[in-house]
This record gives structure tokens, C-alpha cells and sequence, in this order.
């Protein structure tokens, strides 16, 4: 399954010259209408009609991807923490940048701190519906209380002022100085019943040395009983997908980073729905989406949670409204693999590295020991079945042979050599298959883990990338050759057996080229592990075909 899933991004790889933003000009975008009396309590977005004379807000044009040194317009506020640096616009009072401190940007032509947001961007981006009337908080120019902020012990709060179809308009952001979550509050004074919709498109800056990698993580996350994903690859230019709400929260991700609207308290969706719609692609793997959230007001005041960080376990969980699954991998295996990770394989990890103090490098390493020492036992039961079963070969092709006109007494047979001999023929399997739901999550974590981007280990630069002068993932090949080779030992010959033990090697040593180090190192130490006991059951099994030889 791993090599039909990943056999193509290997042998077709998107083009990494072209750069990850750019975009033509967008065509007409979606509009959002008011919800009917009798579904005012959770609105859904929809598409108006074309004929309709409503006014239709806007969802902004795509333009060339920001930097962290592109400029930023002249009437800004800066809010600056230990952890970040936010630029808010006076237009629409809206983020306009989100500097994070603690992480760098590796994508070819930044360099410096990772600025998440491009120079195009929607998020937060407010506009208020309300019968006919649209009103775009972006048309107007807000007054802050503050030209800059610096968000203390105490947090900060950040207070815009102005006028949205001359009515009075108030937005507050309150800042904490040690989170990537902040609260939004808004009003319009006078404001009837209708729906706020905010921005979040069309995506995040691309700041990972992988672009391409990067830009076919794009997507739009929501969490209502479930949390689904839309990867922005699957929508054309153009295409406009509903999602019905009501929703927790409502997320655009790349790989490692998420940008996200919550509601206040978690297990209550407030969200009535969201809307993506496809932008026009200059490149094959181009790929910008407008999101819009909507959210029900009564009285023209809404209030929400917003998030702009990095997909940090940590972090997301202690969040709530189990926002740590912004990034449901596992594919149609999830359900098991997602236990899996949240409650063993994530938290061991992070534990060997806070309370053990070792470096993410050598937490792999011992991991992977960790793993083989814990399933000794199983694959020994496997690898002795599998024994057992080689032994009374022959004896099997006589009764197949003696009874093969008359099944039910050969399966009788059958089951009588078994017993006699003590062999299972799902013995070698069952023990095998319990741990297979740990291998997948361990594919997973090591591929999406933000704790290891940027970390280096010997000569590995990142063990989020691929080791530059392929050792990992030779060394990895080499030892799985070596594993097969030994568990030809003792067997009789086979000519498929044969040819899988060159095969198959050589094909995920292929596979494994591009894959990142970290999973490289895993794998390979798992097999270098494997290699005493692998070693100790070849040699029982060469002992016990001697003994049947004399």
C-alpha cells in the first residue's frame, strides 16, 4: 500500500522551479447572503445568483508571494512578543504579517524568521451581512490606540476604531506573550442580525526548502463531529466547494504551519460554514484558494479565537476543541493510527527529549532500539512459526498430493499435522500484524513532526529533509538486505524468495532517497536492531535442518 501510495510523487515529481505563489488574476469570486429566519441560528455559505442585485463582497485578487523583507503599507501596527511579530493594516484593521521568532525560513530567496502570510493575504479579513447591505470592514481606514505593541507577562490588547457603512466599528485583539492563539471581538453599533464572514486565503507562505512538498500540503481543515480536509489541489480555478458547518473551527495549513479561526469554547461549533473557491494557476502545481468562514451575529457582534503558529503538538492540544488533528493523516487507516500517535509514539518522543535531555537525532535512535526490544518477543513467535511451518513442508505436498481429489479430507489432514507438530499457519502473521498499526504511525509522525524541522544531527543538516549525501536511507537498503538475507538462511531454496531479497531492497532504498532523514534514521536503526535476532532464529533454524539431515 505505501509503494502504490508513494511510487508516483517519487518517479513524477512536481516541478520545484516554479515559485510556490504565483497566480494570475482572480476571476468573480463567491458572495455570501444572509441566512433565511429559520436558519439564522447556524448559516451556511452559498453562491449567489448571478442575477441578483446584492452587492457581492470581494474575496481579493492573488498577487506575487510576500517575504519576510518585502514592505509592508505605511499605516501599520506592530505587536511583538517572544514568539512572534503580527503587522496589522489600519485598512479593515485585518493581519497583514505574522513573523514567527523561533522558527526560520529555508525556502530558496527568504532567509531570516518564517513570515507565514503572503503579500495577498484574507485572513482576517471581516465583512459584515446583513439583509441587502455588505460591508467590508477593508473599505475603511481604523484608528488603533497604539502605533506599536509589546506584548508583556500581562498580555496586551490592541484596540481599532472606525466606521463600516457609516455606523461606528470597534475590533479588539487581546495578546498572550507565550501563545500563537489571541481573541478577536467586534461590533458594529446599531447592527442588526445577519452574518459576519471572515477571511482566511488564499494560503500560507511557503518558508520549507521542499516547495513542492509544501504546496501538495495545502489545505482547508474544519472540525464538526469530525474533523475532513480539502487539499487546494483538488479544486480547480474556478470551482467553488461549500462545507456545511456548523464547525469548531475552520484551518488553512501547509506542512508545518496553520492559520486558524476557533470559536470561543470548545464543543461549540458557532462557524455556520465556510467556502473554497479555486484561483486561477500560472504553474501545474500552483495552487491558491479563497476561504471564507461565516459566523451567525444578533446584534452585529461576533467574537472568535484566531491562530497563526506551527503545527506543534504541544501546543495545538493544550488549545482544545482537539485542534491538534489539524493535520488528519493516516489515510483510510486513520482511526487507528491517530489513537496511536496521540497517545504513545507523540509523547514518548517529546518526553525523551524534555526529561532524558537528548537531541531529537539521538531520540530516534533510541526509539527505534526501544521498539525492537519491545517487539522481541512477538517476532520471535512469528519467526518460529514460520519454522515450524518450512519444517512440515514436505509433509504437506504428500497430503496435498495423497488428497487432492477430496478437500474436505485433506483439510482434515492438514489440520491433524499441525496439531502433531505444533504449527499455526497464521502464527507467522498475527504477531506481525499487532504492531503494523505503530510502523504506519511511525511514517506518519516522522514525515509531518515540526518538532524536527530545522533540527541537525552529525552530518544531517534537517532531519525534517532528505540527507544530502544519501547514507541513511544506502544504510537503511543495505541492512534490509541483510535481514533477508539471513531469513533465507537454513530455508530451502526459492527462486521468488530469492528475487524478493534483492528486490525489494533496492526498491525502498529507491523509495527512501527523498524521504526525510529522520524517518531514514529510524528505519535504519530499527533494521540494524533486528539483526541480532534475525542472526540468533537463523541459526536455530540451521541447527534444527541438520539434526532432520542426519
Amino acid at each position: 500500500m505505501l509503494i502504490v501510495a508513494l511510487l508516483p510523487s517519487i518517479l513524477w515529481p512536481p516541478d520545484r522551479t516554479a515559485a510556490p505563489g504565483a497566480s494570475g488574476p482572480a476571476g468573480d469570486t463567491a458572495a455570501l447572503v444572509t441566512p433565511s429566519a429559520d436558519s439564522a441560528a447556524q448559516p451556511t455559505v452559498q453562491d449567489r445568483e448571478p442575477s441578483r442585485p446584492e452587492p457581492v463582497p470581494s474575496l481579493g485578487t492573488p498577487g506575487p508571494v510576500a517575504t519576510a523583507s518585502d514592505t509592508v503599507p505605511e499605516r501599520t501596527v506592530v505587536v511583538e512578543s517572544p514568539l512572534y511579530e503580527y503587522r496589522f493594516a489600519a485598512a479593515g484593521a485585518r493581519l497583514i504579517s505574522a513573523t514567527l521568532r523561533e522558527y526560520q525560513s529555508f525556502s530558496g530567496g527568504d532567509s531570516g524568521q518564517a513570515q507565514l502570510l503572503p503579500r495577498n493575504t484574507r485572513f482576517l479579513a471581516f465583512a459584515f451581512i446583513s439583509g441587502r447591505d455588505t460591508l467590508p470592514f477593508e473599505a475603511s481606514t481604523f484608528t488603533p490606540d497604539a502605533d506599536e505593541l509589546q506584548v508583556g507577562p500581562g498580555g496586551a490588547t490592541l484596540v481599532w476604531t472606525g466606521t463600516v457603512g457609516r455606523r461606528p466599528a470597534r475590533i479588539t485583539y487581546r495578546f498572550q506573550p507565550d501563545e500563537y492563539v489571541f481573541d478577536v471581538e467586534g461590533e458594529i453599533e446599531g447592527g442588526a442580525e445577519g452574518v459576519v464572514t471572515v477571511g482566511l486565503g488564499p494560503r500560507l507562505h511557503s518558508v520549507d526548502a521542499d516547495t513542492a512538498m509544501d504546496i501538495r500540503t495545502y489545505g482547508v481543515v474544519t472540525k464538526a463531529n469530525r474533523t475532513e480536509r480539502l487539499d487546494f489541489r483538488s479544486l480547480d480555478p474556478g470551482e467553488r466547494r461549500e462545507l456545511v458547518g456548523p464547525f469548531e473551527w475552520v484551518a488553512i495549513k501547509s506542512k508545518y504551519f496553520v492559520a486558524a479561526l476557533l470559536t470561543l469554547e470548545p464543543g461549540q461549533p458557532q462557524f455556520g460554514g465556510a467556502l473554497a473557491v479555486g484561483l486561477p494557476k500560472e504553474g501545474r502545481y500552483e495552487t491558491d484558494v479563497d476561504v471564507t468562514a461565516s459566523l451567525p451575529s444578533s446584534d452585529g457582534r461576533f467574537r472568535m479565537r484566531a491562530y497563526i503558529g506551527p503545527q506543534e503538538y504541544k501546543r495545538l492540544k493544550a488549545i482544545g476543541h482537539d485542534f491538534d488533528d489539524v493535520n488528519p493523516y493516516g489515510w483510510i487507516l486513520r482511526p487507528v493510527i491517530r489513537p496511536v500517535v496521540d497517545y504513545l509514539i507523540l509523547p514518548v518522543l517529546l518526553w525523551m527529549h524534555e526529561t532524558l535531555n537528548l537531541a531529537y537525532g539521538w531520540v530516534l535512535i533510541v526509539f527505534g532500539i526501544a521498539i525492537r526490544i519491545i517487539l522481541w518477543p512477538l517476532n520471535q513467535k512469528a519467526m518460529r512459526s514460520s519454522m515450524a511451518m518450512q519444517a512440515i513442508q514436505p509433509e504437506m505436498k504428500v497430503i496435498q498430493e495423497k488428497y487432492k481429489n477430496d478437500p474436505p479430507r485433506q483439510q482434515q489432514e492438514m489440520l491433524k499435522l499441525y496439531r502433531e507438530h505444533g504449527a499455526n499457519p497464521l502464527g507467522g502473521c498475527l504477531p506481525m500484524l499487532i504492531p503494523m498499526p505503530v510502523l504506519f504511525a511511525l511514517f506518519f509522525v516522522f514525515a509531518n513532526t515540526i518538532e524536527f524541522r530545522g533540527v541537525s544531527f552529525l552530518w544531517l543538516p534537517d532531519l525534517s529533509r532528505a540527507d544530502p549525501y544519501f547514507i541513511i536511507p544506502i544504510v537503511m537498503g543495505a541492512s534490509m538486505f541483510v535481514l533477508s538475507w539471513l531469513g533465507q538462511r537454513g530455508v530451502p531454496p526459492n527462486p521468488q524468495a530469492k528475487m524478493m531479497m534483492y528486490l525489494m531492497p533496492g526498491m525502498f532504498t529507491f523509495l527512501f532517497l527523498r524521504f526525510s532523514s529522520g524517518l531514514n534514521l529510524y528505519y535504519a536503526v530499527s533494521n540494524l536492531a533486528s539483526l541480532p535476532q534475525q542472526w540468533l532464529i537463523s541459526r536455530e533454524r540451521q541447527r534444527r535442518l541438520g539434526q532432520r539431515s542426519g
